[in-house]
């Protein structure tokens, strides 16, 4: 660890206390926006954020893969799916390679409808960029992998009860 002096402190626990009242602004604006996208496409946020999810997949997932990216029950993620289809963003289909398993795919042509929406809200969210060097994009991918890993983390130990 570095030695700091005095002054070096106070102004590291400055930005320290900064950075959270920050992160905590940006956590609630991020729910609040996925909530006002939710709102305007009429789906449920973790329907959303599930969609979101399922076009990072490669292929088709089952219930029980959407459960666990999704940290959902089963019988919540078959809600959760019932939900999609009946709004038309996801079919379910028998695997042919195991007609036990059941698929879930997204309807491509909503799923393009659901880009389209974001492609014109992404343009605003892409030029606060535009004045960050390489390091320093480079430095938020590396925070939000890093946030992504300690949040996985974090959601267990709550849902374990570690916390009671």
């Amino acid at each position: 660890m570095t030695q700091r002096t005095d002054g070096q402190r106070e102004t590291r626990d400055a930005l320290i206390a900064e950075m959270g009242v920050t992160a905590r602004r940006y956590m609630a604006a991020y729910a609040l926006f996925n909530q006002a996208m939710a709102d305007h496409l009429q789906l449920h946020p973790t329907d959303l954020q599930c969609l979101n999810l399922l076009g990072l997949e490669r292929d088709p997932v089952t219930t029980g893969r959407i459960a666990e990216l999704t940290g959902l029950t089963t019988g919540s993620a078959t809600r959760l799916v019932d939900r999609l289809e009946r709004a038309g963003y996801v079919t379910r289909r028998r695997d042919s390679g195991d007609r036990r398993k059941v698929l879930v795919a997204t309807v491509p042509e909503r799923m393009t409808q659901l880009g389209s929406v974001w492609k014109q809200l992404s343009g605003d969210w892409f030029a606060l960029f535009d004045t960050c060097g390489d390091e320093e994009i480079a430095l938020l991918c590396a925070h939000m992998r890093r946030t992504v890993e300690l949040s996985a983390v974090e959601i267990s130990r709550l849902r374990s009860g570690a916390l009671d």
